[in-house]
């Protein structure tokens, strides 16, 4: 039987949320029009622009019509929760060779005589973000086209890995598959890390120099206060419950609440859009796709939430030059391997400001800016020419 979608998670916040803002639109707009709402000073010209066009508008109405417009909104946002609940797409099951394993953790081989290339995704989402058809994703077309990838799937923490802090996951999962991975030719292999996967691959290649040929980081986050991020409470809350003695893992919804306080209305905003699309469109298949990927979280476990919860988001300790790792302060200055930086221009998970500050520090980095977002940079539409391509040149590179 084919699991129901529970999406986008957590699902009554978001309906929740958005049934409030928009049924309370028309009240809030009588605000607005009459001066009584403390805006923001970054729209404060805007707001005070607004205040002055509607002065003479009917206030009955304007309130009427903010109704009206509110009321629209929410039915297109809960037709498209409901089109996606019921789209046909299915991500079918894909078999690897298993090159290495440890507890829940596995190292997926693509095969090929080419090159290989090992990836490291983050530890909060599932790995076949680099691999979404299957068949048809950045692992799939590296293959194709000439290189080896080899996919480090963390898994969902099992009882060891519940006791995992980030060094533990560091020296106990990505250093012995790194050694796998160079086992295959006896020679150092190009490294590349995604989102946290990238500080993760980071502190990897200053451990091993020697069996990193090139580091490549993708939307990587160093500068964790540049940028624009509102959401210091949320995120002390979250590590207040993971500090405690013998703390169970931070639930993916718990997860995945947290990162949805960025931008509280894109998810109305995209199912909203979802609604007008044809389902049976390319378009519509790979927002599934992509919101199945998103829905398909893992816990995160305490310890790890601890240290990038405290260490970095709240402490900024990578910027501050004070990240500590497996015995080493991490300064990324002294790599001393080819590095790829991949600064996504419209991410609004990791600011473009805070992995920037990661190029700014590596003199041999090769900086590009695919015009894409964070997720779409791996697996959108146009990640091909965005991304795949300019990786794929980088690694040729190196042989």
């Amino acid at each position: 039987m084919t699991p129901r979608r529970r999406g986008p998670r957590p699902l009554p916040m978001h309906l929740t949320l958005s049934a409030s803002v928009l049924t309370t639109s028309p009240a809030a707009s009588l605000a607005a029009r009459n001066g009584l709402i403390s805006w923001n000073s970054s729209v404060a010209p805007q707001a005070e622009r607004l205040s002055r066009a509607l002065h003479d508008v009917d206030a009955d109405a304007f309130a009427a019509v903010v109704g009206a417009e509110a009321g629209r909104r929410l039915g297109f946002f809960i037709a498209g929760v409901r089109a996606y609940h019921e789209h046909p797409w299915r991500r079918s099951d894909r078999t690897l060779d298993v090159l290495w394993r440890s507890g829940s953790t596995s190292l997926l081989d693509y095969g090929g005589p080419g090159l290989p290339l090992l990836l490291v995704p983050s530890l909060i989402n599932r790995s076949y973000i680099l691999d979404l058809g299957p068949g048809e994703g950045l692992c799939s077309w590296l293959r194709r086209n000439g290189a080896r990838p080899l996919l480090l799937d963390w898994g969902e923490p099992g009882d060891m890995e519940s006791r995992f802090d980030l060094d533990a996951y560091i020296a106990h999962r990505l250093l012995p598959a790194l050694e796998a991975a160079t086992a295959i030719t006896g020679a150092a292999v190009p490294v590349l890390g995604y989102c946290m996967g990238g500080l993760i691959a980071l502190s990897g290649a200053l451990a091993r120099p020697d069996r990193v040929r090139g580091l490549a980081l993708l939307a990587t986050p160093w500068d964790f206060h540049a940028g624009v991020l509102s959401w210091n409470a949320a995120l002390a809350a979250v590590a207040a419950l993971a500090s405690r003695p013998s703390a169970p893992p931070v639930p993916v919804d718990v997860v995945q609440a947290l990162f949805a306080s960025i931008q509280p209305g894109n998810v109305e905003t995209k199912f909203r859009a979802f609604a007008r699309l044809d389902p049976d469109s390319d378009r519509a298949r790979t927002f599934v796709a992509l919101e199945d990927w998103l829905n398909d979280g893992v816990p995160l476990v305490a310890g790890v939430a601890v240290d990038c919860l405290h260490g970095w988001y709240r402490d900024n300790l990578p910027a501050r030059r004070n990240w500590v790792s497996l015995g080493r302060t991490i300064d990324p200055g002294t790599l001393d391997c080819p590095v790829l930086v991949a600064l996504p221009a419209r991410d609004r998970i990791v600011p473009p400001e805070s992995a920037r500050a990661l190029a700014d520090l590596i003199s041999q980095a090769t900086m590009i800016e695919p015009a894409a977002g964070h997720v779409g940079m791996v697996a959108g539409r146009r990640s091909l020419a965005a991304l795949w391509q300019p990786v794929l040149s980088w690694l040729t590179t190196l042989e």
